[in-house]
């Protein structure tokens, strides 16, 4: 390893230990990070803000990817948009009246409704949405509102699987690999929706052993009204109109060569243009904070490719796998969900792009760009890291950025989520989910 290899490793495990250990917020130590790899000049500027195209048996390196980042703040754009109508709340309550006061209805609805929200919007949106009216019924129905959190939340990150803008992790890849949104709904949203069905199933061992609730709690809660919620019908109908064209224009995004990202900055922009209001507070629905920790962590990855770390480390994992499609498919799915479940899957994701198109690139030195992404032994693979990153984000409360979300809306309202609570819930059902993904992959890879 070159000298600029290992001091590239050095601060990228410097900045992952303060993540790790809490103490500096993730987005300063990552944004820290990357900042010092540009000021010791192991890598670039141009590379880390524009990338390189990567010559034959060298992977891209792929600086700040543009694209995923514009995709992220016109979705969460359109997103805060129609959360400020009160759609989100007249879902939830809509679902929790649909159920007659039923825990296990109330559950089984919210997290059908937030997972299909999730993979139309965005799941750290969603849920930010989501469980302040969560809460609200669960105190009506005088029930902790813990587990009906930790619910919505975990099928807000299946869900969120389902589609190339659900989940972050998604729209990277998606970005990475020039995956289209159809190709998602074609491979994810099966497995997602399988997921969502075990989910649900869970959910009604846990409702029948563990809740009861009167008849008077359910008539309290059958006396909400939900038409109450909507604070603004004229930029809700607004707001569902570019929603559904923008999610049909994705659709056909490739047909009409343009990115993901330019349908998604139109609807965004068509969506401001239309609704009235200082700009300052449309944009204020935007996490911020998790736009830079991915701008961070981009200038840190396109380092340690540059460097060739990522190459060695590519080499390792061939060697490993003996370039068996099957193994490397399986490898990176369990990988996937362990690792995205310690250290969050957004980090992960952008580190095991570059290690992937560095091993696709060991493979097929013969090849260049996208073609030696979409060799057929890659896909299977793709389609691993994207399902095993979005599920094994369930498994701890430091998973994904909706964990973090709604543990943080949960503990102001006196609620307090403990990593061990979540993980009690979370661990069994990544498991789970983890398993039918594998079985998944093989059946639609493998089986012949």
């Amino acid at each position: 390893m070159t000298t600029g290899g290992i001091v590239a490793s050095i601060i990228f495990a410097l900045t992952y230990v303060l993540i790790a250990t809490e103490r500096v917020h993730k987005t300063k130590a990552v944004l820290l990070g990357g900042v010092v790899m540009l000021l010791v000049r192991v890598v670039d500027q141009h590379a880390a803000f524009h990338g390189v195209h990567g010559q034959p048996g060298r992977p891209d390196i792929l600086g700040i990817d543009w694209n995923t980042i514009f995709l992220l703040v016109a979705m969460m754009t359109i997103a805060s948009t129609v959360g400020r109508t009160g759609a989100f709340q007249w879902v939830a309550i809509r679902a929790a009246k649909l159920a007659g006061g039923s825990p296990f209805g109330i559950i089984a609805l919210l997290c059908i409704g937030t997972a299909v929200l999730s993979a139309g919007l965005d799941n750290a949106t969603t849920v930010v949405l989501m469980a302040p009216v969560t809460i609200l019924i669960c105190e009506a129905l005088q029930t902790d509102p813990v587990p009906f959190l930790i619910f919505v939340v975990l099928s807000s990150n299946i869900g969120g699987t389902a589609t190339l803008i659900g989940d972050p992790p998604n729209i990277m890849i998606g970005s990475y690999v020039h995956l289209s949104f159809v190709d998602f709904l074609k491979v994810d949203a099966p497995i997602a929706l399988i997921g969502l069905v075990a989910l649900i199933g869970v959910a009604r061992l846990f409702a029948h052993l563990k809740m009861t609730v009167s008849q008077q709690q359910r008539d309290r809660l059958m006396e909400f009204d939900e038409s109450r919620a909507i604070t603004d019908p004229v930029l809700l109908h607004k707001s569902v109109i570019i929603l559904i064209l923008t999610l049909g224009a994705f659709c056909i995004h490739d047909l009409v060569h343009l990115e993901p990202a330019t349908i998604a900055l139109a609807g965004a922009a068509l969506l401001m243009l239309l609704q009235k209001g200082d700009v300052e507070e449309i944009f204020h629905g935007v996490e911020w904070s998790t736009i830079f920790f991915i701008i961070g962590l981009f200038i840190m990855v396109a380092a340690l490719v540059d460097t060739g770390v990522i190459g060695l480390l590519s080499v390792v994992l061939l060697n490993f796998t003996q370039g068996n499609t099957l193994l490397m498919t399986m490898s990176v799915l369990v990988l996937s969900a362990i690792i995205s479940g310690l250290i969050g899957n957004i980090a992960y994701v952008a580190a095991m792009n570059a290690l992937l198109g560095g091993l696709a690139a060991t493979m097929h030195p013969e090849l260049s760009g996208i073609a030696v992404l979409h060799v057929p032994e890659m896909m299977p693979v793709w389609w691993a890291l994207s399902i095993g990153s979005c599920f094994g984000g369930n498994a701890t409360l430091l998973g994904t950025a909706a964990n973090v979300a709604v543990a943080g809306i949960a503990e102001r309202s006196n609620y307090p989520m403990t990593f061990v609570r979540f993980l009690k819930y979370g661990l069994p059902i990544t498991l789970m989910s983890i398993i039918l993904g594998g079985v998944y992959l093989w059946i639609l890879y493998f089986m012949r």
